[in-house]
């Protein structure tokens, strides 16, 4: 019996170590829960999140509401091809969010095609039991789902030292949204240290984020709301990205 509970600690090992300094299941959904009832401009509905690592491992996935069926149920799977997304397409040094690639995706766009690449693993997206999802048991977990999503809710995840962990996605609203709660959930796990972006901020041109942008530049979002608009263009007062030495270095496509 002892070297069978051995066994069993030994193959849990490597699932615990994947999640490094990430968020654990229950801190994650308390947080998004706590952001889900404010004031994002969509229509305040219950959202599901999903944090991948930064090989594109699924560590946790969870859900605001009381019930699996609060939410789109197809937002569960979308919440993870954001993470996917914001984590694939960001480095060290340069983060790229999910609402960042609505415009270059679309035709003519100097990345048309790319939601067309890194498919979803429909076999990891839906399998396992449903009585599972949205818990620590949910089968996306420990796997790579994949997946390219290119409207607003996919953020890249930087710890207080700069060191890029992986991604955030959520999905349940409006897309301009799911990028408010993202980025308000960010914020209160405090893995905002983004290095720089494409969106450069009111009044500091010097500083660079990956926060959704609505001007006609090539790296816009389409509007879904006034109300979502203001919100995002308040976070540099409300909830700006942190520092570390080094990071906000104004950067270029």
């Amino acid at each position: 019996m002892l070297k069978k509970t051995f066994l069993l600690l030994a193959m849990a090992l490597p699932a615990v170590a994947m999640a490094g300094n990430l968020p654990s299941h229950s801190t994650l959904r308390s947080e998004l829960k706590s952001v889900v009832g404010s004031d994002n401009g969509g229509f305040e509905t219950q959202m599901w999140a999903t944090i991948v690592d930064r090989d594109g491992v699924v560590t946790t996935v969870v859900f605001s509401g009381k019930e699996r069926g609060d939410q789109w149920p197809g937002s569960r799977v979308i919440s993870a091809q954001k993470a996917n997304t914001a984590n694939a397409f960001s480095l060290p040094d340069f983060a790229l969010s999910s609402a960042n690639l609505y415009t270059a995706v679309q035709p003519d766009g100097s990345l048309y095609g790319l939601q067309h690449s890194n498919p979803v693993d429909v076999s990891v997206a839906y399998g396992g039991e449903s009585s599972n999802i949205g818990t620590e048991k949910d089968f996306m977990v420990g796997k790579k789902i994949g997946g390219i999503n290119v409207f607003g809710g996919g953020l890249a995840l930087y710890d207080e030292e700069g060191e890029l962990l992986g991604a955030l996605g959520v999905s349940g609203d409006t897309s301009c949204a799911d990028h408010n709660i993202a980025w308000k959930l960010r914020h209160a796990l405090n893995l905002d240290y983004v290095p720089a972006g494409v969106n450069e901020i009111r009044g500091k041109m010097h500083l660079t984020d990956d926060n959704i942008v609505y001007d006609n530049v090539d790296w816009a979002h389409a509007k879904c709301s006034d109300k979502a608009k203001e919100v995002s263009q308040r976070f540099f007062k409300t909830r700006p990205t942190r520092k570390f030495p080094g990071n906000h270095v104004r950067r270029k496509p």
